[in-house]
């Protein structure tokens, strides 16, 4: 299972007690040859005069990387006495605090640590909104501590953070003028070109790492803001918030992640590329909130099965599964079942999702879409809304329970054979018991075949409300599109469908 992982270090009582490249042929009759041709890559070929160490450099850019320390209060539940009532309850007290049967709430302190970077002389220090964030749930910060390589402590004030891009700035007081370093420019990075990480590892002392950038826009399926340098230098625990330099010395990233399913090293460590970054911690120093472009559209990438489906190439662009009622998406003309193909003529691929494409347009700002809709191109121009929080993104599309009761309301249920589920008409009755809205419209699936494709991927309760962009509303007109798509030769078609209040999700299923 895929594992990333914040690359920094919590201790203490929280758990104890609680770039595709061309080739131009100037010759069309002369034969391609291999890449790594000899004599072809001469050019690529470390200069004379690279480093034979990186000391010099490293005792440089040191004395401006810092640990970050946090104390924490965390307020945690006690277990209840199970001897409570009983000749030992007051023996086995410390369950629940004397013979009470009760689990008081009780608070322990614990800690976090991380790293950082000096990128002034009075002080400011970059780090990830993780490592300065509550660890747990019920925790509260009491204190952050930047610690300099000369092992001289400042208690830090929080000027600003922001989690969706897991950014935070800090700031120190000093007498006297403080090391520090400056922000490079990340586009440069080359897969190949030499890198060097400092940090602070499992709360160790400044800690120097060497590697090559392994990857760039290197996506994680963590947000609008995922596109990452992969590199090999080691990133482990604690390095979170240090930083990432070039071979000039220049910071291009700020160390965030691993991939791990040991929470250890295993070459694949990911940074926030620092062109990115910058304009971010500029706006957190002067104390205003990050603000980003906004669509209110739910998506999915366009996958095998879903290209598959559609007959569109796999890969490109991406699927519009929900629109926002009277949002930005919606006023610009977008429906349920759109391919987004390119942003402002920049293309939606796994490395530039939709999301990246439009957070990163100002609000207010319009951009144009290139979009696939039944197959056929079209082109809308929409103005971008201001993303709202985290949290309020939740609650627009939060999900109800579990629940896959379905009442029988004397409706006949249909199976279109080719696809193994037998459907019914949605009336306001299913609706309300199936847990979405009264207003929908669809089909509701009654029951799957488990030795299908289907039964794999669908249940009882699911509503259907398209086909390949088709609105189906009873078994027949499933049957009827199931039917023409097996006619066109299509080995699948894909469902838009709603489970409780998750709504506008696609989900491609096998033609049995």
């Amino acid at each position: 299972m895929k594992k990333v992982r914040y690359a920094y270090a919590l201790t203490g009582a929280i758990l104890l007690g609680g770039t595709a490249a061309s080739l131009t042929l100037q010759n069309p009759a002369t034969a391609q040859v291999a890449q790594n041709e000899p004599g072809a890559i001469n050019a690529a070929a470390p200069r004379a005069g690279a480093p034979m160490s990186f000391a010099d450099m490293v005792a440089k850019l040191q004395p401006a990387v810092v640990n970050i320390s946090t104390t924490q209060k965390v307020t945690v539940q006690q277990q209840a006495n199970p001897f409570a009532g009983t000749p030992f309850g007051e023996l086995f007290g410390q369950f629940g605090g004397g013979g009470g049967g009760g689990g008081a709430p009780v608070t322990r302190e614990g800690q976090s640590l991380g790293s950082g970077f000096l990128i002034s002389s009075d002080g400011y220090v970059v780090t990830n909104n993780h490592v300065i964030a509550p660890a747990a749930r019920g925790a509260t910060v009491e204190s952050i501590t930047v610690t300099l390589q000369d092992r001289k402590e400042y208690k830090a004030k929080l000027i600003g953070r922001d989690p969706t891009s897991d950014l935070a700035v800090l700031k120190i007081e000093s007498p006297t003028p403080l090391p520090f370093v400056r922000m490079g420019d990340s586009t440069k990075a080359r897969v190949g070109d030499w890198v060097v990480a400092i940090g602070q590892p499992f709360g160790l002392g400044g800690t120097v790492t060497a590697g090559i950038v392994s990857a760039v826009h290197r996506a994680t399926g963590n947000g609008p803001f995922d596109s990452f340098i992969q590199t090999d230098a080691a990133i482990n625990q604690g390095n979170s918030g240090g930083p990432m330099f070039n071979m000039n010395g220049d910071v291009i990233g700020i160390n965030s992640q691993i991939y791990s399913q040991s929470g250890g090293n295993i070459g694949i460590g990911f940074a926030i590329p620092a062109t990115e970054a910058k304009p971010i911690i500029d706006t957190l120093m002067k104390g205003q909130k990050v603000q980003r472009g906004y669509l209110g559209v739910g998506i999915q990438p366009v996958n095998d099965d879903i290209a598959a489906a559609l007959g569109l190439p796999k890969n490109q662009g991406e699927i519009i599964g929900r629109v926002e009622p009277g949002g930005p998406g919606a006023k610009a003309g977008l429906r349920a079942g759109d391919v987004v193909t390119q942003i402002n003529g920049q293309a939606v691929t796994p490395d530039r999702t939709l999301s990246y494409l439009v957070a990163n347009a100002a609000p207010g700002s319009t951009i144009r879409m290139n979009v696939i809709r039944d197959g056929k191109p079209t082109t809308l121009t929409a103005t971008v809304a201001t993303r709202p929080s985290e949290d309020q993104l939740a609650s627009l599309t939060g999900a109800g329970d579990d629940d896959d009761a379905l009442p029988d309301d004397g409706s006949e249920a249909t199976a279109p054979s080719s696809l193994g589920v037998t459907v019914q008409p949605l009336t306001p009755q299913i609706a309300r018991q199936v847990g979405v809205d009264s207003t929908a419209q669809g089909v509701v699936v009654a029951s799957v075949d488990p030795s299908t494709d289907a039964g794999q991927k669908l249940k009882r309760g699911d509503v259907i409300s398209s086909i390949n962009s088709q609105p189906v509303r009873t078994a027949a007109d499933v049957a009827r599109i199931v039917a023409a798509a097996k006619a066109a030769g299509r080995p699948q078609v894909l469902l838009n469908i709603t489970r409780q209040r998750t709504s506008g999700v696609f989900v491609p299923v096998k033609i049995r």
